[in-house]
């Protein structure tokens, strides 16, 4: 894994303090609501995840949900702010994107454009989705 200098990719969730990474999506106004207990568990059912740091403190996470075979959906792609646009979120993207070899990968976002596109994303305008019954409110699957 190829890495801006100073900032170093992990694939593995063992150092996050969640409590610490929501704070941090909050200040960057990237908080969903999830609770920090939200956020580790979307973490650890994921597919692939690769996190971005400098030194001890986690400054870029990204995701994908994958069934491993055709599709792959990417989430959670963030930097914090006082290191954007230095790569780190072009090395992650790389990492996951290279970890679903013939997938059709796909995102949903209205921001950054330029930087998707950049990475080989393109724009497809037919799209659909739905919350089913109260976001972030689910019961144990039986």
């Amino acid at each position: 894994m190829t890495a801006p200098a100073g900032i170093r990719l992990a694939r593995t969730l063992e150092a996050v303090d969640w409590s610490t990474l929501k704070a941090d999506l909050g200040a960057d106004e990237f908080d969903n609501g999830r609770s920090p207990e939200q956020l580790r568990a979307s973490f650890v059912a994921s597919g692939h995840v690769v996190l971005g740091w400098a030194a001890e403190r986690l400054i870029g996470t990204a995701r994908a949900l994958t069934d491993g075979i055709c599709n792959a959906y990417l989430v959670d792609v963030w930097t914090a702010t006082a290191y954007r646009r230095r790569g780190v979120a072009t090395a992650m993207m790389r990492d996951l994107l290279q970890r679903v070899p013939g997938q059709h990968v796909c995102l949903f976002t209205s921001e950054h454009r330029d930087f998707y596109e950049s990475l080989g994303f393109e724009i497809e305008r037919d799209g659909m989705s739905q919350v089913v019954g109260r976001w972030l409110k689910s019961d144990p699957v039986r």
